[in-house]
């Protein structure tokens, strides 16, 4: 394979310029963009590996408008490939879907409009590309490229593996030499070479960009109080749209009605609701302002609303690659974007027994563990938080400066003697108590349990009494996360220790341990400050922003499309700072295209100038 060529937005058309600006209403084309369009525009086969929120979608879009031809994009969900071509078409692009739930008067014209060669871009799912039927007639009306959309669930290495992935390698055979763009945000080094193996009979061209996402604020914390937890980071984003992932159905319907009754715009969404209530719940989320889906990963990859401004995970997720597909749907317009991040010892014991029982070649076992240790080390991390997050992925990068370890709210410390009195306990009380018992040992409290096994007369009973119960409580959880300890029993729990735990014990090897900062209320308060603005705008602009959100709403509900497909939070925002008095101006706005200018800028021009002259001073906002 060879190495990724450079290329820059010098080595384009001019016309790929041009209609960045004219149609989607951007100056320049966001990082990496420009070289893989450069491949693209080639006729070459392209594997790309890019961030969340750095434009995948118009590697393959702008093509389909400088090309004659069809450009076919395989998705993996309906609701996805819905709003994608709802996208294209309020931008005048001709785009539409061949999925299950298209009516036969709709699939008629939709297959009129190829014939003629109207059709820019078609979607379809996996499953229906397969269809010997749809092929044939494919390869009738002959199809420029195939886009394939997030290409890691073709490996059952990936976090998502979809089994009919594995299939879109025979329809491309079946459509005749067409290139491929493949394209991911999450794909490890062996999921990359899974995609390669399995999509393309020729090496392509591989373009990896920085994973990196710089303006989501990354904030982890061990489970104390997680309800509260959670609440009091909703609190700091009151108004804003967020969502807040769970590991089980249950939990995600006990916090979304906690977060109802303390006032927040949420709802809950898994796999387990009928689809109807799933639809509605998603649609009100892409089209509504100010919502908070707590959910399941079910509420995944068919979510691409550019202004979620906040991910917490109420749980630990199931692995680096899954955490960072999930905070990356927050931020996708640029804008400053949060990520809270709960664990818990919980967590970490359910993941191990869900890999042991899972029926698993030992390979994939072992892989799976390796997952587990990844997402384990990210949470207990010692140094930067965003530096341990890429290097998973292979990439080299300087502390951030920003994470809550960058900031100096986790205190690395040698904690060899802190960890040989807590192994200690667990060993003196017969190694098959929980944290909570051993934590009360070391601090010394008395119990009718203490008293009824005479663990009062051990002689760790009392020896940590200089340090709170939380303390104890968080050295456990970093041992049993380092394999120093492991669960003593499945059916009733409770630790033990393992050889690693025993070489801690026995002085025969060191480990490091990090500590929260002393003072909570100086976590809080550290916490809150990193928690900027995501809309730096002067208070006395807010009341023209609020005017033209209400013009963006009574237009999307007019029109029956999702708020930010009238214009994204960015473009209102450049709105009011730029105070566009004319169409002229109006169309140097950032996503400012010819088509929405042409549909919605008047009315934005006249929202914006009965805002402005609703001000009594108009020099001090000039």
């Amino acid at each position: 394979m060879s190495p990724a060529r450079a290329s820059t937005s010098a080595q384009l058309p001019a016309q790929a310029r041009q209609l960045l600006k004219s149609v989607f209403g951007y100056d320049d084309f966001r990082p990496g963009q420009d070289q893989v369009l450069a491949r693209v525009l080639a006729g070459e086969s392209v594997l790309a590996v890019m961030p969340t929120g750095s434009g995948k979608s118009m590697c393959y879009q702008l093509p389909a408008l400088m090309e004659e031809g069809l450009t076919l994009v395989v998705s993996p969900l309906i609701a996805l490939m819905r709003d994608q071509v709802s996208q294209m078409q309020s931008l005048g692009i001709a785009a539409a879907t061949l999925n299950s739930m298209t009516q036969e008067e709709e699939a008629a014209a939709i297959w009129a409009q190829m014939r003629k060669g109207e059709m820019k871009l078609l979607y379809v799912s996996p499953e229906r590309l397969v269809s010997e039927a749809l092929l044939r007639s494919l390869k009738t009306i002959g199809v420029k490229r195939l886009a394939i959309d997030e290409a890691h669930c073709v490996s059952e290495w990936g976090h998502d593996f979809r089994p009919e992935y594995r299939q879109i390698r025979r329809a491309v055979d079946a459509l005749g030499p067409i290139p491929v763009l493949a394209l991911t945000a999450t794909a490890d080094r062996i999921t990359r070479a899974d995609i390669l193996e399995r999509l393309f009979d020729q090496p392509p061209e591989l373009i990896l960009h920085s994973f990196d996402r710089p303006n989501i604020d990354l904030v982890f914390a061990a489970k104390e109080q997680p309800k509260r937890q959670l609440l009091a980071f909703l609190d700091r984003h009151r108004g804003q749209n967020g969502i807040v992932y769970c590991a089980s159905r249950a939990r995600t319907e006990a916090l979304a009605d906690y977060f109802v009754k303390a006032g927040h715009e949420a709802f809950a969404y898994h796999a387990g609701m009928d689809q109807e209530q799933r639809n509605h719940h998603q649609d009100r989320f892409l089209r509504e302002d100010g919502v908070i889906a707590v959910a399941t990963v079910a509420f995944g990859m068919g979510i691409n609303k550019p202004d979620v401004r906040f991910v917490a995970h109420a749980d630990m997720p199931a692995s680096v690659e899954a955490y960072y597909q999930e905070i990356g749907r927050a931020g996708r317009d640029g804008l400053q974007a949060h990520a809270l991040t709960l664990y818990g010892i919980e967590d970490i014991a359910l993941r191990r027994r869900q890999i042991e029982d899972r029926e698993l070649s030992e390979e994939q076992r072992q892989n799976e563990f390796r997952r587990l240790d990844a997402i384990i080390t990210l949470c207990e991390a010692q140094n930067c938080r965003r530096s341990t997050l890429l290097s998973y992925f292979d990439e080299a990068s300087p502390a951030c400066g920003r994470c809550d370890v960058c900031m100096g709210h986790r205190l690395s410390y040698d904690g060899t003697i802190d960890a040989q009195k807590a192994l200690s306990a667990v060993v003196r009380t017969g190694q098959r108590f929980g944290a909570d018992y051993l934590a009360d040992i070391l601090i010394g409290r008395s119990s009718d349990l203490a008293k009824r096994h005479q663990h009062e007369e051990i002689k760790t009973f009392g020896i940590g009494k200089d340090r709170p119960k939380q303390v104890w409580l968080a050295i456990i959880r970093q041992l049993f996360a380092a394999g120093a300890l492991e669960t003593a029993s499945r059916e009733f729990g409770g630790f033990r220790i393992t050889l690693k735990g025993d070489d801690v014990l026995r002085g025969r090897q060191t480990i490091q341990l990090s500590t929260s900062r002393a003072n909570e209320n100086d976590q809080r308060s550290a916490v809150k400050a990193r928690l900027t603005p995501s809309i730096a705008l002067d208070p006395q602009d807010e009341p023209l922003l609020a005017a033209l959100k209400r013009l963006r709403r009574e237009i999307a509900r007019q029109e029956g499309i999702a708020a930010f497909m009238v214009f994204p939070d960015r473009t209102l925002i450049d709105m009011v700072e730029k105070r566009p008095g004319t169409l002229v101006e109006m169309s140097l706005v950032h996503g400012v295209g010819q088509s929405k200018l042409s549909r919605y800028g008047l009315r934005f021009l006249e929202a914006l100038a009965q805002a402005c002259a609703g001000v009594e001073d108009w020099q001090k906002i000039a």
